[in-house]
C-alpha cells in the first residue's frame, strides 16, 4: 500500500501532554502556548480537559484556558470530557469537538476511570448522543492497544471490539494509542489490518508513546497500512502515569522532520513547531524530549 500524500496532526501537547507533567502549568502559559501552536499550522490541537479538578488538578483552569485562546479559523480545538457533567461543562464553556477515552484493558480501565470497559462504553453512549444533538464532534480515544502495564500483551480481537463500539456509536474517528510505548512496526501493522476489519481506515488514528524508542518506527508502519492521522505532542510532553517509566507521545518536531523527509503534506511550519516546543520546555524548566528541537541551532 503506498503512502498517504498527506497527514492530518493531532497535537495533544495541551491535555494529554500537560496533564502528564508533574505540576500544574499557570493559565496564561497553557494559553500562550495553544496561540503559539494555532500559529504553526496544525489543523487540531487538544486543549483541556473537562475532568475532575479533585483527580486531575492540571485541568482544573479548563474554562479559563477555553475563554483565553485566540481561536482560528480551519483550526479544531478538542477537549477531553469522561461523562455527562464533563461534557456539560465543555459546552458552556464554548467546545465544538469532544474526546471520550476507553481502554482495550479491562484492568486498564480499573486502574484509569473505576469501570470495566463495558461500562464506560455505556457512560459514553449518552456523552456522544447529546453531542449529535448539539452538533458537537466526537473523537474516541482507545489506550492500551499493544500492550497494557497490568496484562501484558493486548490482542487485536479485543482491540477491535471496543474501537467498534465506539465507532458505532458515532465516533468520526478512533485514535489507537500505544500507551505505554511497547508495540513494533510488525505488531502494529496486524493490529491496524485487524481493526481495519471493523473501521474503515480513513476513520482511524494512531497514537504512540516512544518508551522503547518505536513511535515514529510504528507511526511509517501504520501509513504503510493507510492510516493518515496521527497524535504527537510538542516537545515529547507527557507520559502515562499508570505505566512506571513510559516516556511522552512521540514528538510533533520528530513526526513532522520525518513526514517532511517523506515528502508527506502536512500544512505544519517545522521551525515554528520547535520555537513552540522550546517556549513550553523553558516554561517547564525541563529539557525537550524532541531529538529534532536538541539538533536543531536555536
Amino acid at each position: 500500500m503506498d503512502l498517504p500524500r498527506s497527514v492530518r496532526v493531532v497535537e495533544v501537547g495541551p491535555r494529554d501532554g500537560l496533564q502528564n507533567e508533574p505540576g500544574s502549568v499557570p493559565a496564561e502559559i497553557k494559553i500562550a502556548f495553544i496561540d503559539r501552536l494555532s500559529a504553526t499550522g496544525l489543523a487540531a490541537i487538544e486543549t483541556t480537559a473537562f475532568v475532575s479538578a479533585k483527580w486531575v488538578p492540571q485541568m482544573a483552569d479548563n474554562a479559563q484556558v477555553m475563554a483565553g485562546i485566540t481561536r482560528k479559523a480551519g483550526v479544531s480545538y478538542p477537549v477531553l470530557v469522561p461523562n455527562m457533567q464533563g461534557f456539560q461543562a465543555a459546552v458552556k464553556a464554548g467546545a465544538t469537538e469532544i474526546a471520550v477515552f476507553a481502554a482495550a484493558s479491562e484492568s486498564f480501565s480499573q486502574k484509569n476511570i473505576n469501570c470495566s470497559i463495558s461500562d464506560s462504553l455505556e457512560r459514553f453512549r449518552p456523552v456522544i448522543e447529546a453531542a449529535k444533538r448539539s452538533n458537537i464532534a466526537v473523537r474516541g480515544y482507545l489506550s492500551c492497544v499493544l500492550g497494557c502495564p497490568y496484562e501484558g500483551d493486548i490482542t487485536p480481537e479485543a482491540v477491535t471490539r471496543v474501537a467498534a463500539a465506539l465507532f458505532r456509536m458515532g465516533c468520526y474517528e478512533v485514535s489507537l494509542g500505544d500507551t505505554i510505548g511497547v508495540g513494533t512496526p510488525g505488531r502494529a501493522q496486524i493490529l491496524i489490518d485487524a481493526v481495519a476489519t471493523e473501521v474503515p481506515r480513513e476513520h482511524l488514528a494512531g497514537h504512540f508513546h516512544d518508551t522503547y524508542g518505536q513511535a515514529l518506527a510504528n507511526i511509517l508502519a501504520c501509513m504503510e497500512r493507510g492510516i493518515a492521522t496521527f497524535d504527537s505532542s510538542v516537545a515529547g510532553l507527557g507520559g502515562c502515569p499508570y505505566a512506571s517509566g513510559a516516556s511522552g507521545n512521540v514528538a510533533s518536531e520528530d513526526l513532522l522532520y520525518m513526514l517532511d523527509g517523506l515528502g508527506v503534506e502536512t500544512g505544519v511550519d517545522l521551525d515554528a513547531l520547535v520555537d513552540t516546543g522550546r517556549f513550553i520546555s523553558e516554561a517547564l524548566g525541563r529539557r525537550s524530549a524532541s531529538k529534532v528541537a536538541l539538533a536543531k541551532p536555536s
